[in-house]
């Protein structure tokens, strides 16, 4: 099974993105919306007009390819023209469609210009606007930017949301790439198996995963194992296996001695004085990359796991250093043992 039981409602004028690993479903997901591929069961409705068994050129939605697709033989004009050809629309409609969109993209002295006298940019630019020139109700996009360097990927996730919003346009966009979904999307669908896993705003996914594959796949999060200790008003306490220290988490309605594993991502743990911390340890390892330390600290006890912090350059422990490891219990999301399993 491809895709098992997803349904989610989109918005108009919303950003979603499918995001998972290779084979999670997403881009079938995309290609039934498309039309490209037929559900066994269920429906696609479309600003409510069911659209589940039509044809894909008769749906209307506007699709972006990762590989550009563009009509080497055509200009810039006569590709982003193309669509509005085949509907048979006015030729001055054509000529003040194509150029008002070219202007959008920032594309408009372009627009003489073969595909192969463009930059990989500007030609991905084209397949938007080409995209864009009827006005469909959704955009489909399946990883339009896996072929580009990261300096112009980053470039043009800027972009496409800029014209997203000014346009208000309602965008379906598939990536393999966290940061990519948490920069541009208003909800996420995290796929895993066929399934979405949760589908949520960055922050919540990011902040609070509901599940260990989320925690895991967005935020590289380290997991601890340990059992509850008691409640407080505010806190849940957490007794480590590994140490036998006390874990302060925000207030979760699990059994006081269930069995648990504490998930917290690299960025909100802190190196610290060893009588500050929740447990002690030494660095491993230390790797500067940029604006962060990212540091592998191998924590006290038996069977101790190898936390995973990224602090800010200059800050960082260094390979051999004793440190305490501390994080806010805001930052720190419990799963049941079985859960995490």
């Amino acid at each position: 099974v491809a895709v098992d039981e997803a349904s989610m409602e989109i918005a108009a004028g919303e950003f979603v993105t499918f995001l998972g690993a290779s084979g999670s479903g997403k881009t079938t997901t995309l290609m039934m919306i498309a039309g490209f591929c037929e559900p066994d069961s269920g429906t696609i409705t479309v600003g409510g007009r069911d659209v589940t068994r039509l044809a894909p050129q008769k749906r209307g939605l506007g699709f972006v390819f990762q590989q550009y697709l563009l009509f080497p033989h055509m200009t810039v004009n006569e590709n982003v023209a193309f669509p509005l050809t085949l509907r048979k629309v006015a030729k001055d409609e054509i000529r003040r469609r194509v150029g008002e969109t070219l202007e959008i993209a920032g594309l408009s002295r372009f627009g003489g210009r073969k595909p192969r006298e463009l930059s990989g940019g500007q030609q991905q630019r084209v397949a938007l606007c080409r995209a864009l020139v009827y006005r469909p109700p959704v955009i489909l996009m399946d990883e339009p930017l896996g072929a580009l360097d990261k300096k112009l990927r980053d470039q043009l996730q800027a972009e496409i949301k800029t014209i997203q919003q000014e346009l208000g346009l309602t965008v379906i966009y598939v990536t393999h790439d966290q940061e990519e979904a948490l920069v541009l999307s208003d909800r996420i669908a995290v796929m895993r198996d066929g399934l979405i896993e949760q589908f949520d705003t960055p922050r919540e996914l990011f902040e609070r995963p509901q599940t260990p594959f989320v925690a895991d796949f967005l935020g590289a999060a380290n997991f601890l194992p340990g059992r509850v200790e008691k409640h407080t008003e505010e806190h849940t306490l957490i007794r480590l296996e590994a140490s036998g220290s006390l874990l302060k988490a925000r207030r979760q309605e699990l059994a006081c001695g269930a069995r648990v594993k504490a998930a917290v991502q690299p960025g909100r743990l802190r190196a610290c004085a060893r009588d500050d911390g929740f447990c002690t340890g030494t660095v491993q390892t230390a790797t500067y990359v940029g604006t962060l330390v990212r540091a592998g600290v191998r924590i006290d006890g038996h069977d101790a796991p190898l936390l995973r912090l990224e602090v800010p350059a200059g800050r960082g422990p260094v390979a051999g250093e004793r440190v305490g490891i501390t994080a806010d219990a805001g930052d720190v999301n419990l799963f049941a043992d079985e859960q995490a399993g």
